[in-house]
């Protein structure tokens, strides 16, 4: 043969040709083997794989809250797949795939001669599943004309070192875990959850086929957007199953004639359970992981690390806790609105004009040298179809940004906050109605004045100072200085002449009384006091405080009040137990903060809470029991603010604390009347259904039929006196209930007063 070469030119020529191809193609295969296109991964990199993965938020019993992530991802081991599963994969992507080494030759020889010579696109193709998890892995890289050639050779050198360094176990396991799904989701656990809403372990067959027929065309079979298109690649599985043997023709057609269900999970940052609570957990873990360097010394990442952050939160509990607020607030964004008619404050011109000012319409049209007015008349004529929020579902309506703006001011928010006393554990934590529509977090953003919510701490000051429970004050107006007058508002058939001890009077919150307390007291002692029960934000120290002109947070109110139930101790609502990465090993671990010292005697706090159940009982939270009928052990405190501007309720359950707090966005945007804006209208009914709701559920027994501790003889003594009394003869002849008295100064009282007036401090 060689001869016949040497003697023939022509036989030269076409050998030199194929010598010269060969040699080329060599040259380039080794330019590709040893890194010219960019460096191929050697067999050490392979062993240490390592991809993207999303760091899963758990709640406190372990199911899935939500995720951080660029690509959705959750690994899993070859235990966890089903074999129905392994054999969908196999009959589909590769039926040789337990037979090659990574490179399918026959598949490549068909490739070859039917599609590239014959064009036939149906023969198939040539790709392995060792070689889609190179792609998987790696990506691809433009390399202009050049680029499919130079991928494809450097996925086949990373395929053939795959299949030497792991089992065909461990390949099908890495495959599932990274290979790309619909919307954005990376490997069969993560696909698993969020289209069937069960780990990839649950699958059946006909959805395990879904999963494996994305694969083709991640999009185009996408089931959540093209169902039927989506159906049939499933049944062209389920075929290729039975034609390899995998199911029977029997099993192969039940399968085909089920229809397709999916239960879709998508764990959108904006939607989903508890996306406040999963934002202000973003912000804490990016803190925290800055603290905490890997083996490598550098930062954890939480899109890219696969952590494991495992939290206090409740995930029944705060399923119930949102139906309850968004129950109650469509009804009370009805009567909102409906109380206002046509002449609601959102189309205040003013306050549109400032709300118009924080968007970039109005910065674009300033730049253009417009008016303020200029801008409101050109925002009020550019009609447009706008998707805004309601409940129920979205609007859709030709509008204008004016229209836009002022249908978002009208809208009333909501918080809600549940943590456990004697931790500080956060069970529950509801930020607003809304979060794609409303970002702003009302547990963890916002202050807002807390009305008579604060008037517990006003009474315990009281207490501590060593005023008795029986000690009784007059309903009258008192003039202070500066000339502020707080009446009682909502109560015009009050009898002026009448007086309350302090149990009656916090649990009817009178204002007029809680003001005397807290002077009698002193403000200092009073802000010592807040101080004491874990409160931090700096507080005005002016008489008004006592009605709660302070602005604090819900977790601050919150752990002021779990001092009721936890010995007089205040516990720090937290929210993160432990951070683990991907392999379960610890990284962080975090305790209850709850070391200070008691706030008050164990005394007065069963006085306090005694008051506090009066509330429920028979005061301003009483429709707990007449209305929604709850029977449970609860005490409690209604609030509302100046102008109906807050409504508040704390709810004490023996193992639980609430905070609720209902109003608009813009405090300058109150409710028009108090029977609509009072705290027990406004904020109790949330609590009230989040209870019947936790009533409903056995699991919750241990919370919902917990009972407080008998008060002790002491207690119960010091409480025993009458409500209220009324003023003597005398006294009544020579007071004028319409005209308000003058704050007293401290003098000596004469002997009459001295005589007649021991028990009566006002």
């Amino acid at each position: 043969m060689l001869k016949r070469i040497k003697e023939s030119p022509r036989l030269k020529w076409v050998a030199g040709i194929f010598l010269g191809v060969l040699s080329i193609f060599l040259l380039f295969y080794l330019s590709i083997y040893f890194g010219l296109f960019g460096k191929i991964p050697n067999s050490s990199q392979l062993k240490e794989l390592k991809q993207n993965e999303a760091t899963q938020v758990l709640s406190s019993t372990g199911e899935l809250i939500g995720k951080y992530y660029i690509f959705d991802r959750q690994p899993i081991t070859y235990d966890q797949l089903p074999q129905h599963l392994i054999d969908a994969l196999i009959a589909t992507e590769d039926v040789r795939f337990y037979e090659h080494d990574g490179i399918d030759n026959r598949s490549l020889l068909r490739v070859f001669f039917k599609t590239l010579l014959l064009q036939d696109r149906s023969s198939g193709g040539g790709s392995t599943i060792s070689l889609q998890l190179a792609k998987n892995l790696y990506g691809r890289k433009d390399f202009g004309p050049l680029g499919i050639v130079v991928n494809k050779v450097q996925e086949a050198i990373i395929a053939k070192r795959l299949e030497d360094i792991y089992s065909k176990k461990e390949i099908l396991t890495l495959y599932l875990n990274t290979v790309p799904f619909s919307d954005n989701t990376f490997g069969i656990e993560a696909a698993a959850v969020k289209f069937f809403d069960k780990h990839a372990s649950e699958l059946e067959l006909e959805e395990a086929a879904v999963l494996v027929g994305m694969l083709k065309a991640s999009h185009y079979f996408n089931p959540r957007i093209f169902p039927e298109r989506s159906r049939l690649r499933r049944d062209v599985v389920l075929v290729q199953m039975e034609k390899y043997g995998y199911l029977t023709p029997q099993r192969a057609e039940e399968a085909k004639l089920k229809e397709l269900q999916l239960t879709y999970q998508g764990y959108s940052h904006d939607q989903g359970l508890a996306p406040y609570f999963r934002e202000q957990l973003r912000k804490d873990l990016v803190a925290i992981l800055d603290t905490l360097p890997n083996k490598n010394g550098d930062k954890y990442n939480i899109y890219k690390d696969g952590l494991i952050v495992h939290t206090t939160l409740d995930h029944q509990m705060q399923e119930i806790a949102e139906e309850a607020m968004r129950t109650h607030m469509s009804k009370l964004q009805e009567a909102h609105e409906r109380s206002y008619g046509n002449s609601g404050p959102w189309k205040n011109e003013n306050l549109l004009l400032e709300a118009v000012k924080k968007t970039e319409h109005y910065k674009r049209l300033q730049k253009e040298g417009l008016e303020d007015r200029e801008i409101l008349e050109r925002l009020d004529r550019e009609e447009r179809e706008i998707e805004l929020f309601n409940y129920g579902e979205d609007l859709v309506i030709k509008g204008t940004t004016l229209d836009s703006i002022a249908h978002y001011l009208k809208f009333l928010n909501a918080g809600f906050l549940a943590v456990e006393p004697t931790t500080g554990a956060v069970k529950t934590w509801v930020g607003g109605i809304d979060f794609e529509h409303f970002k702003y977090d009302h547990v963890s953003q916002s202050k807002r004045q807390v009305g008579s919510t604060f008037k517990p701490i006003v009474y315990t000051a009281a207490l501590e100072s060593g005023m008795e429970p029986c000690t009784y004050f007059s309903l009258n107006e008192v003039t202070y200085k500066g000339g502020w007058t707080p009446g009682n508002s909502g109560q015009p058939e009050e009898d002026p002449y009448i007086n309350y001890n302090l149990q009656t009077a916090l649990s009817r919150s009178i204002n007029t009384i809680a003001v005397k307390v807290l002077m009698q007291t002193g403000i200092s002692n009073v802000l010592k006091q807040a101080r004491k029960m874990g409160i931090t934000t700096e507080l005005p120290a002016v008489p008004s405080i006592a009605l709660g002109t302070a602005e604090l947070s819900l977790r601050e109110v919150a752990k002021a009040y779990t001092t009721y139930l936890n010995s007089g101790k205040p516990s720090t609502p937290y929210y993160i137990t432990r951070i683990e990465d991907g392999r379960g090993n610890l990284l962080a671990e975090f305790e209850p903060q709850n070391n200070s010292a008691p706030a008050f005697s164990n005394t007065n706090r069963q006085v306090m809470l005694e008051m506090m159940k009066s509330t429920v009982n028979e005061g301003t939270a009483v429709r707990l029991r007449t209305i929604y009928g709850l029977k449970n052990d609860i005490a409690g405190k209604t609030g509302t603010t100046q102008s109906n501007k807050d409504g508040w309720f704390v709810g004490l359950l023996p193992n639980l604390v609430t905070v609720t707090w209902v109003g608009a966005d813009d405090h300058r945007i109150g409710f028009r009347s108090t029977s609509i804006g009072q705290g027990a209208n406004s904020a109790l009914p949330i609590f009230a259904l989040f209870l019947q709701e936790l009533n409903s559920q056995e699991e919750y027994k241990e919370i919902t039929s917990s009972r407080f501790t008998a008060p002790s003889a002491t207690v119960v003594s010091s409480l025993d006196c009458e409500p209220e009394k009324r003023d003597g003869f005398f006294k009544r002849l020579f007071t004028n209930p319409d005209k308000p008295q003058k704050e007293e100064k401290k003098e000596k009282k004469g002997f009459f007063k001295r005589l007649f007036g021991k028990k009566d401090k006002n």
